[in-house]
């Protein structure tokens, strides 16, 4: 990981050059590799936008969508959005150049959206996962998880993140270039005291937390969909385990695409100097950006009273069915947690 002087210049920070002008600066992919990276973000940041475009955009135009698990849904297509915007699309830019040339604002202003909208995300995915723990495998007993349940897990998803993302705005922690010099996020290399007492704190409870609460949930949920499937059960019990079997996926893409991410990071905490290929710096933060595609992808694969709405919008095919078609969508309100579940 490369650290970000004061300069704008972000062509004399890497060695005094760009790779454009021939010159023997070391650069740290060639050409082709930028390019590579370039491409291949650009298609994913395209699908994002259109995916994540689609769930939201269904889910408020349709009331029978309009449910809490799915506002939990929305808000983490909101993030996987702000995401592909505020880093995918830059780092589609950057790579294509060569090098970072959003100056010092644009990197800590990329810096901290990401992050903001990450650890947003990250802890949406926790929220999902541990609604669907009590509702499903009742450690509490029947609980109803209604719209108020909903609205205050997702703004203590967004307060909890905004609180460990502004501290580098203000000198505890800093945001800094990442991987090949073509992104920026939090500086897990500086050994300075109040950059390292930061990245402990960010971590462990940003990413540590988060990660134990998600890991428990899915094995739990793991463990009692395990027994629904021995023992039967009633259309509700189907229906739930259906959902819950779409969260599992969620959570197993979650942790695929940001596990590598994470452990390069602490890797670099616990051990600043190492030395890394470049194919092991760049694809875990090429894995966590790439994950914005994964959610929506398996929310519109595995709910069919979902796809009812968002594959005619995606193909532009009479994406507003009337409201005949509409009642002909098959529900099952489960008693479980009084929601809409497919059948």
């Amino acid at each position: 990981m490369q650290r970000l002087g004061e300069m704008d210049s972000f062509p004399e920070f890497l060695n005094g050059s760009s790779i454009h002008d021939g010159s023997d600066a070391k650069v740290p992919l060639p050409w082709a590799g930028f390019i590579t990276l370039s491409l291949l973000m650009a298609v994913f940041s395209i699908t994002s936008v259109v995916l994540n475009t689609t769930v939201i955009v269904v889910t408020l135009r349709h009331k029978q969508l309009r449910q809490p698990l799915n506002f939990a849904l929305v808000n983490l297509a909101v993030a996987d959005l702000g995401i592909t915007l505020t880093g995918s699309v830059p780092y589609v830019v950057t790579n294509a150049v060569g090098y970072y040339i959003m100056g010092r604002v644009g990197c800590v202003t990329e810096g901290f959206c990401v992050a903001l909208f990450g650890i947003t995300s990250l802890c949406t995915v926790a929220l999902i996962a541990v609604e669907r723990l009590f509702v499903v495998c009742k450690p509490l007993g029947t609980i109803t998880f209604q719209s108020k349940h909903a609205a205050g897990g997702l703004a203590l998803s967004w307060l909890w993140s905004l609180i460990w993302n502004t501290p580098p705005l203000f000198g505890w922690g800093s945001y800094q270039l990442e991987g090949v010099g073509t992104s920026c996020g939090p500086d897990w290399q500086s050994r300075d005291f109040k950059n390292m007492s930061y990245i402990i704190c960010y971590f462990s409870l940003c990413f540590a937390v988060p990660f134990v609460i998600i890991v428990v949930s899915y094995s739990w949920l793991l463990y009692t969909l395990r027994q629904v499937a021995k023992v039967g059960g009633g259309a509700a019990a189907r229906a739930e385990a259906t959902v819950a079997r779409m969260v599992v996926m969620m959570v197993l893409a979650f942790l695929v695409s940001w596990l590598p991410y994470a452990t390069l990071a602490l890797m670099v905490i616990f051990n600043p100097d190492v030395q890394l290929p470049v194919l092991v710096k760049v694809v875990p933060i090429y894995m966590a950006k790439s994950s914005t595609v994964y959610n929506p992808m398996i929310y519109i694969y595995m709910n069919k009273q979902f796809q009812r709405y968002a594959i005619p919008l995606l193909m532009c095919k009479d994406p507003w069915p009337t409201e005949d078609d509409a009642s002909d969508v098959q529900t099952v309100v489960s008693p479980m947690n009084n929601k809409i579940s497919p059948e």
